[in-house]
């Protein structure tokens, strides 16, 4: 099993370039279902992208990646389609789920392995089968795959999710670009993951319309014989390296290939830390910080302070002076980095779903192990501040959802290495 080393204490600097979002793009891998041919472009060469491009082609759909333009082409002769999704190819990728409205609208039928992914919660799939029940649809669930038909196709309605979830907007999203008249989607996520998402949607025909946390989608024949799409930033890698650097900067760290409106409130959040943020039209400046201030937050969802910069956020606050808190008010179990950073010095208390940090902390170099994606990438934050060697263990959960980053990392004269 493949392990990270790092050494820390190493003063950062230099250039990070921004992959495209993996939670952008497997949504609209899947919405290629609906599509005959599409070519993908600025997609992360990360290990979801690959499973989800496997259960496209076990469906029956062909694609094709470039790894070295960072596109995937997909191809669609919509014969022989299986509308199954296996356990195999779903349980180490939630957005596998995301296959369902798809083939639903489109087909008539699927029949989708329950999912797994990250253990950050339950994260049950109830607002996903709501919604694609308003639309019409019949399910139920038997040794653990869903079971959904709608022989006569999907009908539009209104939908009033009871919360917010951004996988069930993106699911009665994709089943209602084919439903039969006009949906109207209540109380839904918004993140830009979703509006790139909406702009896919729209290329291929549909007829969506996004105000406030209402959509509305009108079903519309597509007039494109092929469809181009390029996937919007990571902010969240986004997010990470600003945190990254606001650590270690000795000088400066540039992050360009971004939109800094899109992550305009985690900015301010940072700002308020103390962290020295310039902003350019497509780039952030990161230098150098000193005396950083406590804050209490509590992550939402977009366009509040996200939960997958939580473990990362937490990093910095060891290094603020006094007591900062952070409430959790997505995922019940998204504390499980904790215990592993207090194996290197960290001071933090949990109660309920609040972690308590105390700062200024001295960290310790020491073994770990990443439990899910978020957690892991904050391991590697805490070994870059690190007196003496970090190594980190179960490494796997990283390349699911961050590109090349040891070496964008080495390029900011990080010492890090796998083995």
């Amino acid at each position: 099993m493949q392990k990270l080393i790092i050494k820390g204490k190493k003063a950062l600097s230099g250039k990070i370039s921004i992959s495209g979002s993996k939670n952008a793009t497997l949504p609209i891998l899947a919405a290629t279902i609906l599509t005959k041919n599409v070519l993908v472009k600025n997609i992360p060469l990360v290990k979801d992208i690959f499973t989800m491009c496997e259960l496209l082609n076990f469906i029956g759909l062909k694609t094709i990646i470039n790894k070295k333009k960072n596109t995937i082409e997909i191809k669609n002769n919509e014969k022989n389609i299986k509308t199954f999704a296996p356990y195999k190819l779903v349980k180490t990728m939630r957005a596998g789920v995301l296959v369902l409205g798809s083939l639903l609208t489109k087909y008539g039928n699927a029949k989708i392995s329950l999912p797994g992914g990250c253990a950050i919660g339950t994260r049950p799939v109830d607002l996903h089968l709501f919604a694609l029940k308003k639309l019409g649809a019949k399910i139920k669930i038997k040794d653990g795959y869903i079971l959904a038909e709608a022989k006569k196709g999907l009908k539009g309605t209104i939908i009033n999710f009871p919360s917010i979830s951004v996988g069930a907007t993106e699911n009665a999203l994709l089943a209602a670009t084919n439903a039969k008249g006009k949906t109207v989607l209540k109380n839904c996520a918004i993140e830009p993951e979703i509006k790139d998402l909406i702009a896919f949607l729209k290329k291929k025909g549909s007829i969506i319309n996004l105000k406030g946390r209402t959509i509305t989608i009108i079903k519309r024949k597509s007039i494109l014989s092929r469809i181009i799409h390029n996937v919007m930033f990571d902010r969240i890698e986004l997010g990470t390296y600003m945190i990254a650097g606001a650590l270690a900067a000795k000088n400066n760290i540039t992050i360009d290939k971004i939109n800094p409106k899109i992550v305009k409130n985690e900015i301010k959040v940072l700002s308020k830390i103390g962290v020295r943020i310039i902003e350019k039209k497509s780039s952030v400046i990161i230098k150098k910080t000193r005396n950083l201030k406590k804050i209490i937050i509590t992550t939402k969802p977009y366009p509040g302070f996200p939960t997958d910069l939580q473990a990362q956020l937490m990093i910095l606050l060891t290094q603020v002076n006094g007591v900062s808190k952070i409430k959790e008010d997505i995922f019940e179990n998204r504390f499980m980095h904790v215990p592993e950073l207090k194996r290197m010095g960290a001071q933090i208390k949990i109660k309920n779903r609040t972690a308590i940090i105390t700062g200024p902390t001295k960290l310790s170099g020491a073994e770990v192990m990443a439990t899910d994606l978020r957690a892991s990438v904050s391991l590697v934050l805490a070994g870059l501040i690190a007196n003496n060697k970090t190594i980190i263990n179960r490494i796997y959960h990283l390349d699911r959802g961050y590109e090349f980053l040891e070496e964008k990392l080495k390029n900011c004269k990080a010492e890090i290495r796998r083995v």
